[in-house]
């Protein structure tokens, strides 16, 4: 029977994996992970991972690899069921009682299940054992690739005449059959036919590694036949939430933070033939937010490289545009764009892997920067074009769910325009010019704000538009009453100036006793600086930004309170603990 995804996350939610594995494992914390020695073998040197952010072990010894239910099974020897309510009872919640829609969604998944393993098992040893599979093995050679390559990917290939559909019919019924997607009905013939016939084909596998899909290409020269088609989708199978080889490549994320999302399955099989095997395609549509969510949770960094041709640039314009949602601090997302007329699968079979992992560190592309050069091509330099263009930026900019990337996106992109029109801004700048920085100068201040933390940004932005708007915010105190600060420099600014708001009637910032490194050293780093300055008349602007900076501010404080309970619910396992967890991660949500 299977278990509600939701129940299997909030058993998640309330055990970390390190909770869990130190109750068997001497866990010490290294970094964001925690080691230990192995509990699948006899070691003396550590060589067992944990990392809860990513919610995984990995074992060096054995490769061992998984979640906090693998665990269970692997060292209690325990099955999925007994794990299940065993986790749940250490985490105090309660058995899980199944439904008969539960039960009803479980047999049908068993059946797919069976049919796809069967289908998969069957054609691809077709392709070793069957004399008409000659086509398709000159193909695979003239694509380079050997039997190690089709065996680990389960390459197959459907002959004209196959009709596996009578041999499953001994097994399931006609509707479970066609609800596989692997057939369909012939009108005219009155029959079901295989929906890959005279096609390689290439299993879709889930993260557990299970066929749930297939991906097929024809192999003859025919106008009127798609080259690649998938399975329709079914219950079982969405394309915009799977990728292909992602149960094999998120093997090696505890090793390598990186990892390249390609267009087709011959892309990643070129590459991992040539020891690039943290490679991923889509599958065959547009990049889905979904799928950026779900490599985020295994890699850093994602390393997008479609075809050197007008589609593939085309895709990665909307891959781009759909993934910079979803990007988050300490996640990087960079486009790859290969030489013309090539894509990753003969690029890398011509250089190999060094030149291309070379290529690849010298060539990548931000998303930011990538968004920004595409736009800018598109503009001329009247007017209008100016203003479609800053608009269509600020509309992407503002598409992204998290604030602080938002932020600095939106900023990157606003002083690049506002470079590209330096007439419009000499008003603007007149009382604020800015010196061309050496490159000496620059690379002082990038070493400078590096060292900084997001929080010490966030609150030199507040400080910078309360010193710039005295008066406004003197009647507006309220507004920036009991903010709590967490470093020291900035707790003491906003104090002195606060009590100055209260007890003076007009105050200018030459007023202000301050330390004017201090003073200096918020001007200069301020991240909203750029966008005060744009709207420094606008006072509901103004007030608005302090609200937003406010709820960061908020938000983070809630995050450390929350990382301490955790800390502390590792330990004791309480309810109450967890309760008020639950409690700050829904203020968390609605702050």
């Amino acid at each position: 029977m299977k278990y509600p995804k939701e129940y299997l996350d909030e058993i998640k939610t309330r055990l970390k994996v390190s909770t869990v594995v130190s109750r068997t494992v001497n866990l010490k914390k290294r970094g964001k992970e925690f080691i230990g020695l192995s509990p699948f073998k006899t070691e003396k040197t550590p060589s067992f991972t944990v990392n809860d952010e990513k919610e995984f072990y990995h074992c060096f010894a054995t490769s061992e690899h998984g979640n906090i239910f693998d665990f269970v099974m692997k060292t209690q020897n325990f099955k999925f069921g007994e794990a299940v309510k065993f986790l749940a009872n250490l985490a105090g919640m309660r058995p899980y009682t199944f439904s008969k829609e539960d039960q009803d969604r479980e047999k049908k998944w068993n059946e797919y299940s069976s049919i796809y393993g069967q289908y998969v098992d069957f054609y691809h040893s077709e392709i070793f054992k069957n004399e008409e599979s000659i086509l398709a093995k000159e193909y695979l050679k003239k694509r380079k690739l050997g039997k190690d390559e089709v065996q680990k990917f389960k390459i197959g290939y459907v002959k004209k005449s196959s009709n596996f559909y009578h041999q499953l019919l001994t097994q399931f019924s006609e509707k479970t059959i066609d609800a596989s997607g692997l057939f369909y009905f012939d009108d005219k013939k009155k029959i079901y036919v295989e929906r890959f016939r005279e096609r390689i084909i290439f299993p879709i596998n889930n993260i557990s590694g299970q066929p749930i899909g297939i991906g097929g290409r024809t192999i003859q020269n025919n106008n009127f036949k798609a080259k690649y088609i998938n399975s329709p989708e079914t219950m079982f199978f969405k394309k915009g939430s799977n990728l292909y080889n992602l149960d094999l490549a998120r093997k090696l994320s505890n090793k390598i933070e990186y990892v390249f999302l390609v267009e087709g399955y011959m892309d990643v099989i070129g590459l991992t033939k040539n020891k690039i095997e943290n490679v991923v395609a889509n599958l065959g549509t547009s990049l889905t937010e979904k799928q950026i969510s779900i490599l985020n949770q295994f890699f850093d960094d994602i390393i997008i490289c479609f075809d050197a041709d007008e589609s593939g640039y085309k895709a990665a314009l909307r891959a781009a545009e759909n993934s910079i949602k979803e990007l988050k601090p300490n996640k990087k997302i960079s486009f790859l764009f290969l030489p013309e007329n090539e894509d990753p699968d003969s690029f890398v079979n011509k250089k190999g892997k060094d030149f291309f992992l070379k290529f690849t560190d010298e060539n990548k592309v931000p998303i930011h920067k990538f968004i920004f050069n595409h736009y800018l091509k598109e503009t001329n330099a009247d007017p209008s074009s100016m203003a479609i263009f800053e608009k269509t930026l600020r509309s992407i900019a503002n598409s992204i769910k998290d604030n602080f990337i938002k932020k600095y996106t939106l900023e990157y992109f606003l002083e690049n325009v506002s470079s590209l029109t330096p007439h419009t801004n000499r008003i603007k700048n007149k009382f604020y010019p800015k010196k061309a920085k050496s490159l000496k100068t620059t690379q002082k201040y990038f070493i400078e704000s590096k060292s900084l933390s997001q929080i010490e940004l966030k609150e030199f932005s507040l400080l910078y538009i309360i010193l710039n708007n005295l008066q406004t915010l003197k009647s507006n105190i309220d507004l920036i009453e009991n903010i709590k600060f967490f470093t020291n420099e900035n707790k003491l600014v906003y104090e002195k100036v606060m009590e100055d708001l209260r007890t003076k009637d007009i105050l200018k910032l030459d007023d202000l006793l301050i330390d004017e490194q201090l003073i200096s050293k918020i001007n200069k780093f301020s991240p909203i600086k750029h966008i005060l300055n744009n709207n420094k008349n606008d006072e509901n602007k103004v007030l608005e930004l302090v609200e937003e900076i406010k709820r960061d501010l908020k938000n983070y404080e809630l995050e450390y309170r929350i990382e301490e309970l955790e800390a502390r619910f590792s330990k004791d396992l309480s309810e109450s603990t967890f309760n008020k967890i639950r409690e700050l991660k829904k203020l968390q949500n609605t702050n």
